[in-house]
């Protein structure tokens, strides 16, 4: 298989996961695997399964090239410090998987991003990826609203409460910079919201994962709970995964985050949020300053005949605008139907996957993955 055939290879492969790798016209999507991958390092992506499988199985599919064992293992590990491939340790033994672009191989990029990757993410963005991201309605993250700017006669779910979420984390937590803010910071458009950088909050396994690689640090909870709240005075939204036991917390901006870039390009954006909030206008108490015109990150908040408004169809019910409102005339109003999470990151990327190739292709998938064959 020649070289250009190795990366078309693995970019149908990788368009097979939840969240896919689609074909551009341009092919920049095969110039962000050969800034990734090696030859060698594709051929294996593509005997990889989205789900996780021991080393032994591994090489039962590849032992015809002649690779060993500890050969085997020596490139998949490297690949994991690269970012490429997902792996978790299972009493005392080593799965590995493919790795989605974002969420995924994209954040794990952070501290070592070019100016051509940068340019060439954003580019994709562009031509594809933005539209695959949402192409199931399902989302990846899910919007916490900021605590001040709930009424106290809501009962705010243990989900939707970024202390409790944080409370509840077991284990260690670690701070990363921002790769999307990186990234626009290494391309010069650096973000015009905020001079913050050090704002991505990761927990449990995927932290122990960050710190193998040298790209977070250890912080304690209180020092979590502090880098959000600078984080919801810059009016930064706060996103972490869409299940009830998160494995992160990002924190947002519309100029650089690659989910909220990508969700203001359709007409209805506040239908691809997990959210269980609002803003409404007291029309009574707006002296029409503008002061959530700029805080707000999707563009929803607007001043009409000088009177504020919140447009339902964009608003993500983050609550930037109720802390930012000087006159205190923006409210959170709780949805008839509250989202509700899944409970792990795990049936999340399966709603996904189901969503994205039907009930049928679902069951091919449990029936070959029973078998021990790749999916």
């Amino acid at each position: 298989m020649t070289e250009p055939e190795v990366y078309r290879d693995l970019q149908r492969h990788l368009d097979r996961l939840p969240i896919g790798f689609p074909p551009t016209e341009s092919g920049v999507e095969i110039r962000i695997l050969k800034h990734l991958f090696t030859p060698e390092e594709a051929r294996l992506a593509t005997r990889l399964s989205m789900l996780p499988e021991s080393l032994s199985r591994i090489h039962k599919r590849v032992r015809r090239s002649g690779v060993s064992t500890s050969e085997l293992e020596k490139l998949l590990e490297r690949m994991v410090h690269k970012g490429l491939v997902m792996s978790k340790t299972r009493d005392g033994k080593k799965y590995y998987s493919n790795e989605m672009l974002a969420i995924g191989m994209y954040e794990h990029q952070v501290d070592r991003l070019t100016k051509d990757f940068a340019e060439g993410m954003l580019q994709y963005l562009d031509e594809a990826f933005a539209r695959e991201l949402y192409r199931t309605k399902t989302p990846q993250l899910r919007t916490i609203p900021v605590e001040r700017g709930i009424p106290q006669e809501y009962g705010v779910s243990t989900y939707d409460s970024i202390r409790e979420i944080i409370g509840a984390v077991e284990g260690q937590i670690v701070v990363a910079n921002c790769v999307c803010r990186q990234a626009k910071d290494t391309v010069g458009e650096s973000c015009h919201k905020t001079n913050l950088r050090e704002t991505c909050l990761i927990f449990g396994d995927s932290a122990q994962h960050y710190l193998d690689m040298g790209l977070a640090r250890s912080i304690t909870k209180e020092e979590a709970l502090g880098i959000l709240e600078k984080a919801e005075e810059a009016g930064l939204v706060l996103q972490p995964i869409n299940s009830q036991r998160p494995q992160a917390v990002c924190c947002c901006c519309g100029d650089c985050c690659g989910i909220l870039m990508a969700a203001k390009r359709f007409p209805k954006p506040a239908e691809l949020f997990a959210t269980s909030y609002y803003a409404e206008v007291d029309s009574e108490l707006c002296n029409a300053c503008g002061a959530s015109i700029d805080r707000c990150q999707m563009q929803a908040v607007t001043l009409p005949n000088d009177i504020g408004a919140v447009n339902r169809d964009r608003c993500i019910g983050c609550g930037i605008c109720v802390a930012s409102c000087p006159s205190k005339a923006i409210h959170l109003r709780k949805k008839e139907v509250e989202s509700v999470p899944p409970k792990s990151t795990g049936i999340l990327y399966k709603n996904i996957l189901s969503r994205k190739i039907g009930r049928w292709q679902m069951v091919k998938v449990r029936v070959k993955r029973r078998a021990g064959m790749q999916v």
